[in-house]
């Protein structure tokens, strides 16, 4: 059941920029003695804590430079980003559901600069 009739906005983050996200939230829970954290927020933050592989910063570099390569839209530089892929194999498996095949020069391209940041 959904309480919302309509997505107003959306924007796409990787887990880093996830993470800095809810660290705040957390820290202004945290501030005020009466607010709790909720389970899911408390779920929420062990699982950025555990999968942020950059800090936020790097990841959103990391995101623009995979979007300058042709075949690479914005959702598929963030998997990357969040996955940090190391040989063809993982990084074909993000691409497994794309109507193209990419050749094996323009994965090794997508691996050597996810190589600059991993």
């Amino acid at each position: 059941m959904t309480i919302f009739k309509e997505t107003l906005d959306g924007e796409y983050l990787t887990v880093s920029e996830a993470k800095e996200i809810l660290e705040a939230v957390e820290a202004e829970r945290a501030a005020d003695e009466d607010r709790e954290l909720r389970y899911e927020l408390a779920r929420a933050v062990e699982h950025v804590n555990q999968f942020a592989l950059l800090d936020a910063a790097e990841s959103r570099e990391l995101v623009d430079e995979l979007r300058e390569l042709e075949k690479v839209d914005t959702p598929t530089a963030i998997k990357i980003a969040d996955l940090l892929p190391a040989d063809r194999t993982e990084l074909r498996s993000v691409f497994a559901n794309e109507r193209y095949a990419m050749s094996g020069e323009e994965l090794d391209e997508i691996l050597n600069v996810v190589a600059k940041y991993a």
